[in-house]
């Protein structure tokens, strides 16, 4: 595992330049948890407004479109987040799965167009809740994370992150036990060996994802195999994301 938790804010649809005050709140106290690596996913419209403004913590993008600069009216290319500041992108957030009909094959179109941009990339998996229901959350997240993984992934450890979000938990409020989040994440480690071998596979970082907030953070965090977390509306406010934030910086060494 990474030697640092990876906690990564997604602003979602929300922000304005407003929030920019945010960013730097953040920003300034990451330069004194240096135990953690802290990164925001803003819109389009603040990647590089937050860019310029914070030192410390990394900045990516939501989203990207897997061609690279054609006829697509309103749609934007990794080199476009790339330009604009960001240094990593999250693709196959089950809001884009569901909301934007995106496939997995769609997810391995984004993720190569990134990769070839020169973005880092988080990969995001996770099953609805009538999946875990029928007992079939584990084959269905390993199936969803290997059609989603571009096929000439070489270095795997610098260039991906998988992140585990169960549907049913985001931004419902409801969270899985740790057991059942660290399960899911040695199961996610263990395709990842297989994938890529022992030494790359195991250095990939697997984030928790789902209502992820400062009081449940470092039992989540603390879990089998996980690397970090992929917060929500926790990260809209200095004061709650770096609650988060200050929980991984508790972990063990």
């Amino acid at each position: 595992m990474a030697e640092r938790p990876f906690i990564v804010g997604n602003w979602k649809m929300n922000g304005t330049r407003s929030m920019l005050s945010e960013a730097r709140a953040i920003d300034r106290a990451s330069q004194r948890l240096m135990k953690v690596e802290v990164a925001l996913a803003p819109p389009y419209t603040l990647i590089h407004a937050v860019h310029k403004e914070v030192e410390q913590i990394g900045v990516g993008a939501q989203d990207c479109h897997p061609a690279e600069g054609t006829a697509h009216t309103g749609d934007v290319s990794a080199a476009m987040v790339l330009d604009a500041g960001a240094k990593f992108v999250i693709l196959g957030h089950s809001e884009r799965r569901q909301g934007h009909g995106e496939d997995d094959s769609m997810v391995k179109s984004k993720a190569a167009s990134a990769i070839a941009a020169g973005l880092r990339i988080i990969i995001c998996c996770g099953e609805s809740e009538a999946v875990r229901d029928a007992g079939e959350e584990e084959s269905f997240v390993l199936g969803q994370i290997r059609a989603s993984l571009p096929d000439d992934l070489d270095n795997a450890a610098a260039t991906l992150t998988i992140a585990y979000e169960p549907i049913w938990a985001i931004g419902t409020g409801k969270t899985p036990s740790a057991e059942n989040v660290g399960a899911m994440h040695r199961a996610i480690r263990a395709l990842l060996v297989q994938l890529y071998g022992e030494e790359h596979g195991a250095a990939v970082r697997i984030l928790y994802g789902g209502s992820v907030k400062p009081d449940n953070a470092l039992e989540l965090l603390g879990a089998d195999e996980v690397g970090g977390a992929l917060v929500g509306g926790a990260s809209l406010t200095a004061e709650s994301f770096l609650g988060i934030v200050l929980a991984a910086a508790e972990l063990p060494e």
